[in-house]
């Protein structure tokens, strides 16, 4: 049987149901899985916590940059978010805590021309959002998963997460964000994959839904 993504997407709701997840859960195209696949860009980066900084600059009228301590030190909140991945897979009620980005930008006080950013990761990835999804209230720095430190391989020692976005807006080994007044690809939006990338209506490629993986075989891996 050829698979199509309307197969694809079939199976997948029939993994959820097996699993005991709700399918309307799942995005179209995805299927549930209860790992949770290590998918780089490149070699995972070495951190030392004690040079390990998170800027916030450009569009904003006080840039600022904290050092780990100092995110420890603010507020720290826990959700329970889904992922799901542009290769289409969805780990569904991952424990997340970390601070909100929301109120790190309002921290910075944007500039009314901010509109979009462009996050920054150690290693050289980057990846562009809109301004107001970045603000979105599930949106972390997420330093721990699963009631553990977050692990390398997954962007330890802290991660953007971006829930309502396929999974490589959410950078691994975050170092900053930086706020613009026009929109801005980042690394895979300038390799051909949607600027957008929301799950819901599979926002994957600029045009064949399927098209990712040629892509992948380009550019192997992913920040996710």
């Amino acid at each position: 049987m050829k698979l199509t993504p309307s197969v694809f997407g079939e199976r997948g709701r029939r993994r959820a149901i097996k699993l005991g997840i709700d399918p309307a859960r799942l995005p179209p195209g995805q299927s549930p899985t209860v790992k949770w696949p290590v998918l780089t860009v490149g070699p995972s980066a070495e951190i030392d916590l004690a040079k390990w900084s998170l800027a916030i600059y450009g569009e904003v009228e006080e840039p600022y940059a904290l050092r780990w301590d100092e995110v420890g030190a603010l507020e720290q909140v826990r959700q329970t978010s889904d992922l799901h991945c542009v290769t289409r897979w969805s780990r569904f009620d991952t424990r997340l805590s970390g601070v909100r980005v929301g109120p790190l930008l309002d921290r910075a006080r944007p500039r009314a021309s901010a509109t979009h950013a462009l996050v920054h990761a150690y290693g050289g990835y980057s990846t562009n959002l809109p301004l107001s999804a970045l603000a979105d209230d599930d949106v972390l720095i997420a330093t721990h998963a699963d009631g553990a430190p977050l692990e390398q391989e997954h962007g330890g020692p802290a991660r953007l997460v971006v829930p309502s976005r396929y999974l490589w807006k959410s950078a691994k080994w975050v170092q900053s964000i930086e706020l613009l007044d026009h929109d801005e690809p980042g690394f895979w939006e300038r390799n051909g994959y949607h600027n957008d990338g929301d799950p819901w209506t599979e926002q994957r490629t600029h045009e064949d839904p399927f098209a990712f993986r040629t892509l992948r075989r380009r550019a192997r891996g992913m920040a996710e």
